[in-house]
């Protein structure tokens, strides 16, 4: 078939149309954002009724992902690696519970935390979970690896993680596309019992969890993604993972160093053992944390020298890049002109005409008969409060923290306490947290953002449109303390006489900030004007 030139992300959302899948099931986060956004903007997904829609949060969007696999058809569910986090209590489980249809959960990790609050490697929580994990090191192999990733679940009976990395997902090649597969048909699991974690049965689906290592390491050794190739040299052998091997190949004489590329997990143990009987020692290329590095160690348990992250072969944090991989290898690199000093770097800032902007004036206002540091916030655009000129925020850590860390640090004695969140981040973990506060009435004021999208990921339908003051309500905040208002500047006075009314009262408050995204709004009218 012809070429197509794709984004990593975009091949492994074409990768699961042509693979067969039913349904895609995501919550926005970079660098995963725009494989659920390429699916449903697809005419092909569109045609075949490809489900699409955003979830509340990712844990759900796993839930979901897993009923479609229950009924038989295959799907995909897509998240960042802090994303994994949320999901984590339904991945686990279904490494246990195993799969009908095929499912695939796709992970895209941040090392250098470009838009991240960590660099997590999520190739750990699939060796937890004890799946088969695939690793592409380029946008043809994400495309093949996806649609071999539904084949292999469902050959396998487990979910697979396909885990990426910012520079795969973010940047395009030309892939070429397979022969499409059709979807499955309904059908439900040959052992009613499968789905059912009660203990009784939980042990049985543990053993057969545990009995199907086996066959992954089978298949791992086997693997065309894996291979073992012979070198001249004896030091070093180089094992290379994912992207990294991308990176290896722009630096790599052929032939002279044993090398071993490993893009299908659990680490394929006799190529690695062809690879010690080749080399005195061995460089570990990966992306992320030492993973790998790690495991060889444990496998030899002898004096080979293996190098890497952990010895300082290669940077400990941050992503890699050929000029790394070079220095790695022993060859110089030529360095650019330094960037003088005239040059400097621009921050990031709240767009102008950003309701945060009025909200953050209003409550900063507010705030000023009170001492110390009492404004948490939460993942989002409002995240930059804690940047000149507001510098009013004093926490970020994750989805959802902002009530909650206020909650605590009311009932520590810091009262009033303020959370500040936004629409979407409310519905997708804040929720409950209101729902301890109003449990245990302590005096916080929740300020919730609304710009009515997912706007620091752009603009994607938020779960929370419409829906805010009655979900609020219904978790049990006093009605008369639901507050609404238009952030603009005119009513700045009102937005400041709200907030100090609510910092007195003892108990629970939420005022609601709302007004659209600016980029959302401007991004609606040049559809309606083209």
């Amino acid at each position: 078939m012809q070429k197509e030139l794709l984004l990593g992300v975009e091949a492994i959302g074409q990768g699961a149309i042509d693979g067969g899948i039913s349904g895609v099931y995501a919550y926005p986060g970079t660098p995963s954002t725009e494989i659920t956004e390429y699916i449903q903007g697809n005419g092909q997904a569109k045609e075949k009724g490809i489900r699409s829609n955003w979830s509340a949060n990712e844990k759900t969007a796993y839930e979901a992902a897993l009923g479609m696999s229950y009924a038989g058809k295959r799907s995909m569910v897509c998240m960042k690696h802090v994303g994994l986090n949320v999901a984590a209590d339904a991945f686990i489980n279904s490494a246990i519970t195993g799969v009908n249809g095929g499912l695939l959960i796709t992970v895209a990790d941040d090392p250098s935390m470009h838009s991240s609050q960590n660099e997590q490697d999520s190739r750990f929580y699939g060796k937890f979970a004890m799946i088969p994990i695939l690793e592409p090191s380029n946008q043809q192999e994400a495309y093949d690896m996806t649609r071999y990733g539904l084949q292999l679940s469902e050959e396998t009976g487990l979910p697979v993680m396909l885990r990426i990395t910012t520079r795969l997902a973010h940047s395009r090649a030309g892939i070429v596309r397979r022969e499409i597969t059709g979807e499955n048909e309904l059908h439900l699991p040959e052992d009613p019992t499968q789905f059912i974690l009660i203990p009784a049965i939980a042990r049985k689906r543990y053993k057969i969890l545990l009995e199907k290592q086996k066959l992954l390491n089978q298949l791992t050794d086997n693997s065309k993604y894996n291979f073992f190739k012979p070198g001249k040299d004896r030091n070093p052998g180089i094992i290379a993972c994912g992207i990294a091997y991308n990176y290896l190949m722009e630096n790599f004489d052929s032939g002279n160093f044993p090398l071993l590329k490993i893009s299908q997990y659990p680490v394929p143990e006799s190529l690695i053992a062809k690879l010690v009987e080749s080399c005195d020692e061995i460089l570990v290329l990966e992306e992320g944390y030492p993973f790998v590095e790690e495991i060889v160690k444990g496998l030899l348990n002898k004096n080979m020298k293996i190098k890497g992250r952990l010895n300082g072969a290669l940077p400990r944090d941050g992503e890699l890049n050929p000029d790394i991989v070079a220095n790695a290898l022993g060859k110089k690199v030529s360095s650019g002109p330094a960037v003088p000093d005239l040059v400097v770097g621009r921050p990031p800032a709240l767009c102008k005409g950003c309701g945060h902007r009025d909200m953050f004036n209003a409550l900063i206002e507010a705030m000023k008969k009170y001492s110390g540091e009492r404004v948490f916030s939460d993942i989002g655009c409002y995240a930059l409060g804690v940047l000149p000129p507001f510098q009013c925020i004093y926490s970020c850590v994750d989805m959802g923290a902002s009530v909650t860390m206020a909650k605590g640090a009311a009932d520590a004695g810091l009262s009033p306490s303020v959370a500040v969140i936004g629409d979407s981040t409310f519905t997708h973990s804040g929720i409950t947290g209101l729902l301890d506060a109003v449990n245990d009435n302590v005096n916080i004021v929740v300020i919730i953002s609304d710009n009515e999208s997912v706007s620091m990921t752009g603009g994607q339908d938020s779960s929370a449109t419409g829906k805010i003051e009655s979900i609020c309500a219904g978790v049990g905040v006093d009605p008369s303390h639901i507050k609404v208002f238009i952030p603009l500047p005119k009513n700045h006075d009102l937005m400041v006489q709200a907030i100090e009314e609510e910092l007195d009262y003892e108990g629970v408050s939420v005022i609601v900030f709302r007004r659209e995204c600016v980029q959302t709004a401007s991004r609606k009218r040049r559809k309606i004007n083209s």
